[in-house]
């Protein structure tokens, strides 16, 4: 359901969270290092959530990545929304373009459930 991208930008932010306490700021090597992904990834996946307003960046020596006090508690969806997009809760579960309750696939019901379920979730987790 989710792109590679995503589940990316979600360990990034959840690392940078777990750097909220200390106060430190983060750099891409070594964010990328930690979740075990390409820093070329990382880099663009942050840039785009400092875009968004999920996370934060300072230049210069002292700076890098962090999350303030009033991004710390924000849903996950927010992650989601800023990389994947709004239409991912609404994605056919094969792919398919012309997949909808009208002209339904093998698996849209079932998968429409699970898919309302995940967004929920998605939603009231932070």
């Amino acid at each position: 359901m989710l792109s590679l991208t995503c589940k990316t930008a979600i360990k990034a932010v959840i690392y940078l969270a777990s750097k909220f306490e200390s106060e430190e700021k983060s750099g891409i090597k070594e964010i990328a290092e930690y979740i075990n992904a390409s820093e070329h990834t990382v880099g663009k996946v942050l840039q785009t959530l400092v875009k968004e307003g999920v996370i934060n960046s300072l230049k210069g020596p002292t700076g890098g990545f962090f999350i303030t006090a009033r991004q710390i508690n924000q849903p996950i969806i927010n992650i989601v929304i800023s990389i994947d997009g709004k239409d991912v809760f609404n994605q056919c579960g094969l792919g398919l373009s012309k997949c909808s309750a009208t002209h339904p696939c093998p698996i849209h019901d079932d998968y429409k459930a699970v898919r309302d379920l995940f967004e929920k979730m998605c939603r009231q987790k932070m």
